[in-house]
């Protein structure tokens, strides 16, 4: 799906998710694992395009933090391998 995004998209997206992991590269000191920095991040990104209960927010957002772990986890595949390098 990635791929199919338009170019400055995905130039985003790497940029992003590139800052995203080297903050969670640092997190023996900044103690914002993948984990900490997806729910943080999370509500911003993706949201349901209606109002909904609390209920379906809230699964929804754990949803959205699950997916953003696991692009900041495997940033360097996923981007590829010279994300650092972008900084």
């Amino acid at each position: 799906l990635i791929n199919q995004l338009p170019e400055a998209n995905l130039i985003l997206l790497r940029h992003l998710f590139g800052v995203l992991h080297h903050i969670e590269q640092n997190s023996g000191v900044n103690q914002m694992n993948a984990f900490n920095l997806a729910l943080f991040i999370a509500p911003n990104m993706l949201w349901l395009p209606s109002p909904t209960g609390p209920e379906d927010e809230s699964r929804s957002t754990k949803k959205v933090a699950l997916l953003v772990q696991f692009l900041i986890e495997n940033s360097g595949e996923i981007f590829g391998g010279d994300i650092a390098s972008l900084f």
